[in-house]
């Protein structure tokens, strides 16, 4: 699945890794400098200003439901096609809907998220991924036929909702030290066994809209499979508690699931997606994140001293130039005495060196992580790349290993089971707000 611009999950936001391009002198997050590729999308032009829906006297027009539409398909590496696009512009009038009721329960409890709070966080949005200039991102957001309005909306129902849960329902949660105690020693008992970590697109479903609902969770498994960003999905679909956090579960243990997503679980390879299946009340769509055993150590958690030697090439060079090139670069790399060595092989390459004392394995893209889990120091990796980007290698300089405890504290644990509870009884808590509104389509 393609990976999504740091630091956007962490307002439940989405930007397309087109923005990327808008700041390719900026850093990558480990530094080492090795490529990611991007895809541009296509540009609507949203011009056309009329009501959609009236939710309890606030109007939806079509032209807010272009904007929002236009960040789910940029956000998505698969182009979404012209047939497909109406059920998606449905399912975006849907949340545009409930955060309207979520901006206006907010309202009639009392809870006001001020306008310089919103552009605060837009800020930050910006300077996770355009280098802190909120002009770029708007640029951007323009470009792909949405703006800067309508993610600085996306942002204001999401800071309404969590303010509201805070003060409408956390009060009113409890967990005794008891079942967090309880819960921490069935972690314990089961140190060793696998715990998974579960991405989740949840479709509602009733008799009368199972066939519709089904249909639709199947074409959303086609998007998927095309490229498309299952964070992105689950925003945008899933009718789980979860849909707010991309549809991540966290790392749970397979007992916790209902009985069909503990089947479907047992047999999935981390990478892939399962779905839709039936499940008591709809249909669940599942992308297996992660996997690792309960307190124990997971080797990809190790901290590793890397050195980087790259090499580039003249645009259009020949083949047989470029293998030559190759073909050198990978003996001086075998004949290189150890890490202190490296500076003086790559000046006999004109090559570049990069260096990071603290990369987490599991930070590195995923094709390298098995090699680097199998080197000792001063050892390095095949060669990697591209005659386009470059080709490189990784020599391990150092490792710290992974500790062989992830077990949560007392507090993390209630924290956690608290959070629980309080997505479960929000999502009731939406589903009245539904119930009780005026909601007039057009």
């Amino acid at each position: 699945m393609s990976k999504f611009l740091a630091g956007i999950a962490s307002f439940g936001l989405v930007v397309s890794p087109v923005a990327a391009q808008a700041q390719a002198s900026a850093p990558t997050p480990n530094t080492l400098n090795i490529p990611e590729n991007a895809t541009l999308l296509g540009k609507s032009d949203p011009n056309i200003r009329r009501a959609t829906a009236i939710v309890n006297g606030a109007v939806i027009t079509g032209t807010d439901i272009d904007h929002r539409t236009a960040l789910l398909v940029a956000a998505s590496e698969g182009e979404i096609p012209d047939a497909e696009l109406q059920r998606v512009r449905e399912q975006v009038l849907r949340n545009l809907i409930d955060e309207t009721l979520k901006i206006q329960e907010a309202a009639a409890q009392e809870i006001v998220v001020e306008r310089e709070e919103i552009n605060r966080r837009y800020a930050q949005v910006a300077a996770q991924n355009f280098g802190s200039d909120t002009a770029k991102m708007d640029a951007y957001l323009a470009s792909i036929g949405s703006s800067a309005a309508s993610l600085k909306r996306q942002i204001e129902g999401e800071m309404a909702w969590e303010r509201l849960q805070r003060r409408e329902i956390a009060p009113f949660i409890n967990v005794s030290e008891e079942e967090v105690r309880e819960l921490l020693d069935r972690m314990e008992a089961s140190r060793g066994t696998d715990e998974y970590r579960i991405g989740e697109i949840y479709l509602e479903a009733t008799p009368e809209t199972r066939d519709a609902v089904l249909e639709n969770a199947r074409r959303i498994v086609q998007q998927l499979q095309q490229g498309g960003s299952f964070v992105a999905y689950a925003r945008q679909f899933s009718d789980a508690s979860t849909a707010v956090v991309g549809g991540d579960l966290g790392f749970v243990r397979l007992e916790t699931l209902p009985a069909e997503m503990q089947t479907v679980a047992r047999g999935m390879q981390v990478g892939q997606l399962v779905g839709p299946f039936e499940i008591p009340g709809g249909f669940e769509i599942m992308y297996l994140i992660d996997k690792r055993q309960i307190l124990m150590a997971d080797p990809r958690d190790s901290v590793l001293s890397l050195k980087q030697i790259s090499i580039t090439f003249e645009p259009g060079v020949s083949d047989a130039v470029a293998a030559g090139r190759i073909d050198e670069f990978g003996k001086v790399v075998q004949s290189m005495r150890g890490c202190g060595d490296v500076e003086r092989a790559a000046a006999t390459l004109n090559a570049t060196v990069v260096a990071n004392d603290a990369v987490k394995v599991r930070d590195l893209p995923d094709p390298l992580q098995p090699s680097l889990l199998e080197l000792q120091v001063g050892q390095s990796t095949p060669p990697f790349g591209s005659v386009e980007d470059g080709v490189s290698v990784l020599m391990l300089c150092g490792r710290d290993d992974a500790k062989s405890d992830n077990a949560p504290d007392f507090d993390e644990m209630l924290g956690q089971m608290e959070g629980e509870r309080i997505a479960k009884r929000a999502q009731r808590y939406l589903r009245d707000l539904r119930n009780d509104a005026y909601i007039e389509y057009n």
